[in-house]
């Protein structure tokens, strides 16, 4: 039976109050004013006029090679720019030993070297560095001692705590210490002990690894992991004190090696974090340290083939002419041997991602084990720190939609739901669309699903065999399909001329910029006159598009997908794709009913869930939806910079679930902006993706840092124009707009929470005003720089701790907070993601026939859903507004009855951020739109 839960837990710790005080004492450094102007010297020396020079020391490649050799040392962010406060750089807790003079030198001087190691052969840059270094030997930098404040922080005029800078790196370090001297964590049948890793001014919080433990597979092959524990300062809009999220999660080890190379594979462009212990300290005079020290591999070019050796930090880089207590290990070694360097001892342990290939351990920890390390790891917390407050599930209202219907009634309202959309574009409820088959078993399977999803009466007659094969543009094989709501049209040709083949590319190498584009271009302009030459009706269609596995093609870079979407959306055609079968099976058939159910989405075709008669809602509300599409230069289309998106989703009748789906057209209406049904935007976003073909470069050029500056201010200026358009847009109807946090606030700056005021909103340079009276602004935070805590459900008689879905609010103060917790259902797919599932320890089972027998979930994974912050940043209470019925309107919108599992985003940003298909290169077109 379902357990009935009543309240979750935040894996989050706050202050008792906002006046709660931590202090600390450090011995830290200033970076030494006397050391700007010297290396800057020495960076900008023989750098071109024209070229922008470097305005403050580029110290980062120090604070790798300090996380490599030296990693008690903590770095601390430097304010940006020239200013006349230097601002704390490194730093070590007052009990730790310190870094003797000498072992500092001897790193400053390494990255002395580093800093133009193309210029290490020119005599007279040597000869200015040697200078440089007299000038720093003779003013030597001068440590203090300093008493750094962890805990009270100021708070932002919209009532927000700001934390200080020092404070994301001191307090989340001093807290894992803490941790770090608790009695180690047991479990049925052994313990985890812990060390901590260094961390660099850009890195996310503190973080603990456990010693590494073994996993057998069924084929008797051994496996690494360890348990990963990360602690971070975060923010919640409009609470003054800031919290603390203790996230636990698995880190595997890289150990299969490939069988051509016989070493690990480290995947060209991508490096590998390697933890490092050496036995004694590796720089002179140094003292021992128990924390695991941090280098990067990678994998480059050389004039022999590729070699995997040493990134920034490693001996080929800082560390040159630096003579070690203890040679530094080799590359070469590490990833040949890498199971002999993590144990039984660890001295190396390369840090496995998936570009590697498969690992048996799975990621993640399930609900109830991550409680119980938790619940260790609190021991820990001083008295001015203490667990966030549960929360307890919503009673205004149902937190699910209605009941999914019958399946021939779910039919009957997608058919109802896609003949509104179509006659919007062509004024009569008829729906064209196209099958761009490769083998006869997906186009039979294509057909069958789209006669399944849209629950068409069919006749079974269909083109013989020849017909199909032979059909060309114009003349097609035609199956047409009438019911009383919409008429269908498929029209089937073979996609021939290898349109679906490899773009004309060489086979080897990265190709440049210049010859991408124009193998992009050439395939995009024969898919479009292919099919024009067949385009029938007026106004967007649609295509279905089989296509072979990325896998299939000689390299990521000839995939033609996006070349293919691009030619078709020239033609007015919407695209979807599915893949060429591997092998009949059940998995095609539900490749190809989702396929067909993206492709309706794409036309508008959407069924909205209702959240019923909820109390606090205005009349007649509609949903709109804000995306920033994200370009950047490592895409294949080479774009750098934003596309902004906006959504329009307007409800229909009550209890149909048909609602009319429009996006924003900043340029309609003469330039003032207007809304157009949602194929048009998306054909109109993808007309505006030209692929960048004026370079003939491998890479981008480095953008000179004002430059970038410079572009980032006018890309959040452009943003604020667009937004001022779409607001006065939205303006007349009641309106609930939805804004991502993680993926707006670089742009739109105003919703960071340091920023945020509540119920007031600011899209430009004027101050921030009252909200229009027909305007409710909500934002959704994920769990993107575990920003939003991981949780658990409280079980109500102590038993193992769950997963329950719910909108959860706040435990005291019901009708004072505006910040919301939402989680769904868990998807079928992650079944075997037992709450009572132990990484660590066989468990007996406690259901079915096997109940009582041991297992062992290592080799699962540990899935739970995210939970989503809901904010609602603005609506008009005086006037009757529910902050809760708006945040729960915004939790039912996550679960549309036509979707077979919940969904990650609300369904008016989730419409908003698929638009970026048509501005970005795509991903696996099989990937689900659910969570």
């Amino acid at each position: 039976m379902a357990v009935a839960y009543h309240h979750v837990q935040a894996a989050a710790w706050a202050p008792v109050s906002p006046d709660a005080s931590l202090t600390a004492g450090y011995r830290a450094l200033q970076f030494p004013e006397t050391w700007q102007s010297a290396i800057l010297e020495l960076c900008n020396a023989g750098r071109p006029a024209d070229a922008e020079p470097w305005r403050t020391a580029p110290t980062r490649r120090m604070e790798l090679a300090v996380q490599a050799l030296a990693p008690d040392l903590l770095a601390l962010p430097r304010p940006p720019g020239a200013t006349d406060e230097p601002g704390w750089w490194l730093c070590s807790p007052a009990g730790t030993e310190p870094i003797p003079e000498r072992a500092f030198q001897l790193l400053r001087n390494a990255w002395l070297r580093d800093l133009r190691p193309e210029l290490a052969r020119d005599r007279e840059y040597r000869e200015l560095r040697t200078g440089v270094q007299g000038e720093l030997d003779a003013a030597p930098p001068v440590w203090r001692e300093v008493e750094f404040e962890l805990l009270r922080c100021p708070v932002s005029g919209g009532g927000t705590a700001a934390p200080l800078p020092h404070q994301y790196a001191l307090t989340t370090d001093w807290l894992a210490r803490r941790i770090l001297d608790l009695p180690e964590f047991e479990f049925e049948g052994g313990r985890l002990r812990f060390h901590a890793m260094p961390r660099g001014p850009r890195d996310q919080g503190a973080e603990l690894v456990s010693e590494p433990r073994p996993f057998e597979d069924a084929k008797g092959r051994t496996w690494w992991f360890s348990v990963l524990l990360n602690i971070t300062l975060q923010t919640v809009p409009f609470n003054p004190m800031p919290r603390f999220h203790l996230h636990c999660g698995i880190r595997r080890w890289a150990t299969r090696v490939n069988t051509k190379t016989g070493q690990l594979h480290v995947p060209h462009g991508r490096r590998a974090t390697v933890l490092l212990r050496p036995s004694v300290p590796w720089l002179p005079g140094a003292p021992p340290s128990d924390r695991f020290a941090v280098a990067r591999l990678e994998r480059r070019r050389t004039d022999d083939g590729y070699v995997t050796d040493w990134a920034d930090g490693g001996p080929t880089g800082v560390l040159d002419g630096i003579s070690l207590q203890a040679p530094f290990p080799s590359a070469e070694e590490i990833v040949t041997f890498p199971e002999k360097w993590l144990a039984p001892e660890m001295r190396a342990g390369v840090v496995h991602n998936t570009a590697m290939g498969g690992h048996a351990v799975a990621s993640g920890l399930m609900s109830h084990q991550r409680s119980e390390i938790v619940s260790w790891a609190e021991q820990a917390l001083p008295p001015e720190l203490r667990p966030v407050p549960r929360r307890r599930r919503t009673r205004l209202g149902r937190a699910t939609p209605s009941k999914a219907p019958a399946a021939q009634q779910r039919a009957q309202t997608v058919r109802t739901a896609a003949a509104l959309a179509v006659s919007a574009l062509s004024g009569a409820p008829v729906l064209e669309a196209r099958l761009l088959w490769q083998t006869p078993e997906m186009r039979d399977t294509a057909i069958a699903a789209l006669i399944e999803h849209l629950g068409l009466q069919d006749d079974g007659v269909r083109p013989s065999a020849e017909e199909f094969e032979n059909a060309e543009p114009g003349s097609a094989a035609v199956l047409e399909w009438s019911m009383p709501e919409l008429t269908v049209r498929l029209r089937c040709l073979k996609l021939t001329d290898g349109l679906g083949e490899n773009l004309a590319l060489p086979e080897k190498g990265r190709p440049s910029r210049a010859t991408a584009a124009t193998a992009i271009t050439a395939r995009r302009n024969a898919v479009a006159a292919f099919t024009a030459a067949d385009k029938p009706g007026n106004g967007p269609t649609l295509a279905l598009v089989e296509i072979d596995h990325p896998g299939d093609f000689s390299s990521p870079a000839h995939d033609p997908k996006f070349a293919l979407r691009l030619g078709l959306a020239d033609a007015g055609v919407l695209s979807q794709f599915v893949l060429v079968p591997k092998k009949a099976g059940k998995q095609d058939r539900h490749r190809a009913l989702m396929a067909w159910d993206d492709g309706l989405r794409q036309l508008g075709a959407r069924v909205l869930p209702e959240p019923g008669t909820l109390s606090g809602l205005p009349d007649g509300l509609r949903y709109a939806a804000l995306w920033l599409v994200q370009k950047n230069r490592t895409a294949r289309n080479r774009w750098a910079g934003h596309s902004p998106v906006a959504v329009l989703v307007t409800p229909g009748e009550p209890g149909t679930g048909i609602a009319r789906v429009e996006g924003f057209d900043p340029a309609g209406d003469d330039g003032a902006g207007e809304w157009v049904p949602y194929p048009v935007m998306l054909l109109r976003l993808a007309a505006r993706a030209e692929v960048e073909a004026a370079v003939d470069t491998d890479e981008p050029a480095p953008q000179p840092q004002a430059t970038r500056r410079q572009s980032a201010d006018e890309q959040r200026r452009a943003t604020e124009q667009w937004l001022q358009k779409v607001q006065r847009r939205l303006r007349g109807t009641p309106t609930l707009l939805f804004v991502h946090a993680q993926n707006a606030r670089r742009h739109w700056t105003w919703i960071q929470d340091g920023r945020v005021e509540r119920d007031r909103i600011r899209t430009g340079h004027a101050p921030a005003r009252r909200l229009d009276p027909d305007l409710r602004l909500l934002r959704v935070r994920g769990a993107g720089n575990r920003e939003v805590a991981q949780w658990w459900g409280v079980h109500p008689k102590g038993d193992a701790n769950g997963i329950p879905a719910n909108l959860w609010v706040p435990e005291s103060e019901p009708n004072g907070d505006r910040v919301f917790w939402s989680t769904t259902p868990k998807p079928v797919q992650f079944g075997s993601s037992a709450v009572r599932g132990d990484k660590l320890a066989p468990r007996p089972l406690t259901l079915g026939g096997n109940e009582g027998r041991l297992t062992l979930d290592t080799d699962k994974v540990g899935w739970n859903p995210t939970l989503m912050e809901l904010t609602v940043l603005g609506c008009h209470e005086q006037d009757g507004d529910s902050p809760e019925a708006l945040a729960l309107t915004a939790h039912i919108l996550r679960q549309p009855p036509d979707y077979p599992e919940a969904l990650a985003l609300p369904l008016p940003l989730h419409l908003a951020a698929l638009a970026q298909e048509y501005v970005l290169p795509m991903d696996d077109p099989d990937a689900s739109d659910s969570e």
